[in-house]
């Protein structure tokens, strides 16, 4: 089998999961014997680009006539059976869609946002989440508010990009929702059930999980619709030492935060931004791992990290948090009364916990609300080396390279199978 895999790649000063996931995946696609033909742009190109290029910028995301050139070549010569697209934005462009059916070629796209909509592709604006777009012909609302970049300018072509391609993106022969959040944003957008595939990404498998440390990890883009300052909220309420130690890891605009956090709290340590050892260290040396997004975050990758490694996480109720979890389905109830609610997962017995608080298979998910986090981080650290083993079952099952491998050639296989002459 023979795939081109499309993905214009994110800057690097910014950390992308998504650039991460993009080359684990065409790495084990080559491992499990498929020729990957990668048709990769990236960001980071466009400063050095010859201002005859750079002139065709404003409307590449619409069209992007290089990218078109350029894969019909790629397709002549290698005639692959598939190609599987990625982020488009903005060098390649949704046009490659077209591109691709017009030499008779179906399309897979892996599905990282909520772009079909959104222009900033997070459904959050001014610190809470935002749908404003749904349902318009016009993202007028991006456009007002400078949701793409913070320029009215580039919301403006975003949104008429989006206007655009709404009937490229509903050609698109097969879509790969990462969790059933997302499969939900796509039935909403118009896209028939019969064409979604809801099939997560994983990583490499890191080996037997070490012992379980103690405290807790945040490892994230300190960013706002990461939540760290809704966990901050929630850690204050205990007193310090309470809860063991928390590390929080990454780097971003609310870095200032973290810092402040660890210079007035001993139980607080800011670890700053790692490489994949100091990743790896993090998590064994804790007990949870803590997500929490304050956004329909679609797939966080530390979430899958965390249970190949056999932690627990706890997490907001949002987007494929609980679908990662395994607790996207109603449980039955394990407590009665107004300070207990349905939460019990298997093998955890019959546990009243606090309003709110909800177990999954391999984790905890709670509102995005300080209080009902503050409530649950006491749970997750005495429940934590009883959800290990499930944490790291859920990985196996799940998330393992060589199921989500399948999966995906299985995708291919049938899009190719049925694809017809256009």
């Amino acid at each position: 089998m023979r795939i081109v895999v499309a993905h214009n790649r994110y800057r690097e000063a910014q950390p992308s999961g998504e650039n991460t996931i993009v080359d684990v995946e065409m790495a084990q696609l080559t491992a499990a014997g498929v020729e990957v033909l990668p048709f990769i742009r990236s960001s980071d190109e466009i400063p050095t680009m010859p201002k005859s290029a750079k002139a065709l910028l404003p409307i590449s995301p619409i069209w992007a006539p290089r990218a078109q050139e350029d894969l019909s070549r790629l397709i002549s010569e290698h005639r692959p059976d598939v190609l599987h697209l990625h982020n488009p934005y903005p060098l390649i462009s949704p046009w490659i869609v077209r591109t691709a059916h017009r030499h008779g070629v179906p399309v897979v796209q892996t599905v990282h946002n909520y772009r079909q909509v959104c222009s900033s592709g997070l459904y959050f604006r001014d610190g809470m989440i935002c749908q404003d777009c749904r349902g318009r012909a016009l993202g007028v609302p991006a456009i007002v508010h400078r949701c793409y970049r913070g320029s009215r300018a580039q919301s403006a072509l975003m949104a008429t990009t989006l206007a655009v391609h709404r009937g490229t993106w509903r050609s698109v022969d097969r879509f790969i929702a990462l969790t059933s959040a997302v499969a939900d944003h796509l039935r909403d957008y118009g896209i028939p059930a019969e064409r979604i595939v809801v099939k997560p990404n994983g990583i490499p498998d890191p080996g037997a999980p070490a012992p379980l440390g103690d405290g807790f990890l945040y490892m994230a883009r300190l960013s706002p619709e990461k939540g760290l300052a809704l966990l901050l909220d929630a850690w204050r309420r205990h007193p310090d030492g309470a809860l063991g130690p928390l590390r929080i890891a990454g780097d971003g605009e609310l870095r200032p935060l973290a810092e402040a956090a660890a210079a007035e709290r001993a139980d607080v340590t800011y670890l700053g931004p790692l490489d994949r050892a100091g990743v790896r260290a993090a998590i064994e040396a804790s007990a949870v791992v803590i997500a929490a997004s304050t956004w329909h975050d679609v797939l966080p990758t530390v979430i899958i990290e965390a249970l190949a490694s056999g932690r627990p996480v706890l997490g907001t109720a949002l987007g494929g948090i609980p679908y990662l979890l395994g607790a996207d389905a109603p449980r039955e109830p394990a407590g009665t009364g107004p300070a207990a609610v349905a939460t019990a997962a298997p093998g955890e017995g019959r546990v009243a916990l606090p309003t709110g608080v909800q177990a999954g298979e391999a984790g905890w998910v709670v509102p995005p609300e300080p209080a009902a986090m503050a409530d649950a981080l006491p749970v997750a650290r005495a429940g934590a080396a009883r959800l290990a083993p499930a944490a790291r079952a859920r990985y196996e099952r799940t998330f393992h390279p060589d199921v989500v491998t399948r999966q995906l050639i299985d995708v291919y296989a049938g899009v190719s199978a049925t694809a017809t002459p256009r």
